[in-house]
Formats: C-alpha cells, structure tokens, sequence
C-alpha cells in the first residue's frame, strides 16, 4: 500500500509580514520600537513604526513602558498561542464535518443510479455484485438479466445485447435501457452501449494474480481441461505447457490471464510492451475506476463517494469465500512462475494497482480514507451482530436455510450464512438481502422484473 503523505492547506493558515511585526530588543539598551515610539521620543517612519531611544535618566527602560525582553517574552507567547487555537480549531473543525458527514450518510448531489461493473472471476467480485443488486432492489432500479435460464451474459464468449432478457420487448430498432449492469460478461463496448443508457459508470475490480489463479485452480479444477490433469497447482505450474493446449479455446479461459480475458482482449497474446500499454490505456478510457480486492474496504469508500451512494449502500458480508481448508499456499518459485504465465494479468494488477491509490488521494486523501474505512468496519460489526447467527459463515452442511445455500463448484468449499433467529420483518428482508447467494439473488431478482417469464431454476453444484 502507498502512503501517501498528508498536508495542511497552506491557503487556511494566517500570513505576517516582517513590516507589520514590531521589533523587539536584540540587546540591551537597544530602546523601544513600536507605534508607540513616538510618544518616547522616537521618529515614526511611513508605516506608523518608529523607535525611541531610552532616556539615561531612567536607565534602560523607557518611562511607562514595561521591561523590552518581558514584551518580547508576552508578544511571542501570545502570538503562538493564538496561532496554536487556531490551527486547533480548524482540524477539530474538519474532524467533526467529516464524522457528521459519514455518520449522515450526506453525499453531495443526487445518488448515481446507471452503473456498469465487469464482474471478473475469482476477485471478490460476488460481493460487490450484493451490493449492487441490493441497491437496485431498494431503489426500484433495473437490472440487465441474462435471458431464460442463464446466469450469465453469454460468458465465455464476447457479450452481445441480446443476452439480455428484454432488450428488443419495444420493438424493432429499439433497445431497453437498464440501470444495473453486473451478470459475469465478456466486456464488448458496442454491445454493452446497447443496453445501458449514456453516462453510465463504468467500474471493475482486479485481484493479485498469483491469488486469483490459486482461486480459480480450486473452483474449476473438474471444469477446465488444462487444470484436469495436474495434481496441485504448483505441479500445472512447473510445466504449463503439459497441460494447457491453447487450441482448446475458450474451454481453458481461467487457465490463463482470465482477468486480462474477461476485458474483452485475447489471454493469450504475447505481453509485448506497445500492446499492453495499448490494451491499458483502453481499459482506463472506458472504466472511471478500477478496484483492487486486497483492498476492498478502502474500494468500497471510494466507490462510495464517485457514486454518492449511503454508507449502509457499501457495507458488506463476505459473499462466495472459500473456508481456509481448501486455500492452497504457493511456493515462491510458483508465485514467480504465476507473474510469468499471467504475464498479462500481472501487468493489468500492477498498473491499476498503482492509479488506484493515486485515485484516492486525489478524492479523499490518507486521513478522510483512515476515518471512513473505520466507520465502514464498525458498520459492519454491527450488522454482523445484528443478522448473522454466531457473527461467522458457514460451510454448507451447516446453513440450514436452502435459500441461502451458495453454488458449491470443484474443490472449493463455498461458505454462506445463517440469519439469527427472531428478526422483525424489515430487519429480517435487509439481513437476507445481504447474504443470499448471486444466483438465487438473479432468480429473485428476474422473478421480479419479469414475473410472466418462467423462473429460473437454481443450480447448487457443479462440476
């Protein structure tokens, strides 16, 4: 993490200049400066200033005018005084706005409500997709549905508008517009203008490669040729090239470069400078942002304020975790290896990485990003004290309520949660909106926009 360094705004702070300061002795017997020189015998310049010289008869103190050191001492003392209750005054000025702010959720003008995010595989994406279905459903917006029994838009292949359920029920030539736009996707601009009106926000989220790989090993170990046939991932590592046959397509997506695949470019193409600095400088055309999941609260405050969305809008549970038993470790040979083969995705991480952070503090720097990541987390303690049984997930032979069961896929044990017992009705539907798996929230969420379609069925295993 950079830190990034903290300054005051030097605009705020009071200016003196040597010509308005009055003099104080430097020596003994130097006399008395001041505006009221002139009254002891002193010549006043252009500026009101004058010095008087002090008169032998009383020594070396002017008649009527204190000790010069002990002015000195009292303007000096005084002066930082002042100074000191004025910069006091000015921080516990911003701390309490900034807490009165947050606290109040008070965002300046009116909440965002078109947004687009690219839901990239294996990087904490599933929750932000909770959090994103969970504004919709609260603010009557709509969302882009895949069509049918689908839960995706067309993924693996390049998304196409009419992957959409109701993209073409106004008639020919003409496209429904939706608010929401979050199902996996292969990002393809043109299509994806399709649906989602002018001035939609754009974001994505990215993860360390070395981690999403490790992640994607586990969840589509039986699904994808290239990692069938390896023991661990640290054995596919050592020689990819044994397993990984490029010829097989789009079947071995998540093999390689997934996050650099699901931008919409090819995964396997060589990391060639002039090429990727193309491709990076796409990605930042299109996307106002791009978050880092190893730094998902700070994310989540940022978000928040590109979207002038509420704090309650952004907090989360950890949605689609596996439990630590089935999270591998990586030798540091394979975490070198990892940056060679996902060439691409490395230099995809390292450079938003770096914007990321450069974007915060732009938008709020080190302090205001302390305050709110810490407000977030209390946030979310409370919730969790509030909704969750035992305030932990759970495996799933343990969540008792199938709604919330989450997809269970390769050999990763996907983790959900039980509410707690009791809840009120409305405490009851925000708690479960926050935990319900995405599939089941996409099968809600469709039932809702179109009730005439038949529902979706919901698959909880997979290969």
């Amino acid at each position: 993490m950079v830190e990034l360094p903290e300054a005051l705004d030097s605009s705020s702070l009071p200016v003196f200049h040597l010509s308005e300061i009055p003099l104080c002795e430097v020596a003994p017997r130097v006399g008395w400066c001041g505006p009221e020189a002139g009254r002891h015998g002193g010549d006043l310049g252009p500026s009101g200033y004058g010095c008087a010289v002090p008169d032998p008869r009383f020594g070396s103190h002017l008649p009527g005018v204190p000790s010069a050191p002990w002015v000195c001492w009292c303007f000096w003392a005084i002066l930082l005084l002042a100074l000191t209750l004025f910069l006091l005054a000015t921080f516990l000025h911003v701390d309490i706005r900034l807490h009165t702010r947050l606290l109040s959720g008070e965002a300046k003008g009116p909440p965002v409500t078109n947004v687009m995010f690219l839901k990239t595989h294996k990087t904490a994406s599933s929750t932000v997709f909770n959090i994103l279905f969970r504004f919709a459903e609260t603010h009557n917006l709509s969302v882009a549905l895949p069509t049918g029994s689908s839960f995706h838009l067309g993924y693996p292949w390049l998304f196409l508008a009419r992957y959409v359920e109701g993209v073409e029920q106004d008639g020919p030539g003409l496209q429904q517009r939706f608010n929401i736009m979050c199902n996996h996707l292969r990002f393809n601009l043109p299509e994806v203008q399709k649906v989602m009106p002018k001035g939609t926000f754009y974001f994505s989220i990215l993860r360390n490669p070395i981690f999403q790989l490790e992640s994607s090993f586990i969840y589509y170990k039986n699904h994808v040729p290239a990692f069938q046939g390896a023991k661990s991932l640290n054995v596919f590592l050592a020689s990819p090239w044994a397993y990984y046959n490029e010829s097989l397509g789009l079947r071995n997506v998540y093999a390689r470069n997934n996050m650099w695949f699901d931008l919409g470019f090819d995964n396997n193409a060589p990391a060639e400078e002039s090429y990727v600095r193309a491709r990076l400088a796409d990605v930042e055309q299109r996307f106002q942002l791009v978050l880092i999941a190893e730094y998902f609260d700070e994310s989540m405050v940022l978000l928040r304020h590109l979207l002038r969305w509420r704090l309650d809008d952004v907090v989360s549970f950890r949605l689609n975790s596996r439990s630590q038993r089935s999270i591998t470790s990586l030798t540091p040979e394979s975490q070198e290896r990892v940056k060679r083969w996902c060439a691409l995705d490395w230099r995809l991480y390292q450079h938003f990485n770096r914007t990321f952070w450069f974007r915060v503090g732009a938008e709020l720097g080190p302090r205001q990003l302390r305050s709110e990541v810490a407000l977030l987390r209390a946030r979310r303690r409370e919730l969790t004290a509030l909704c969750l049984q035992d305030g932990e997930p759970k495996n799933d032979s343990q969540i008792t309520d199938p709604r919330l069961r989450p997809y269970q896929a390769g050999k990763a044990d996907i983790l959900g949660y039980n509410l707690r017992q009791g809840l009120d009705n409305e405490t009851l539907q925000m708690c479960l909106r926050m935990v319900i798996p995405e599939l089941q929230y996409t099968a809600h969420l469709y039932a809702l926009q179109f009730p005439e379609k038949p529902p979706k069925s919901i698959p909880l295993w997979g290969p």
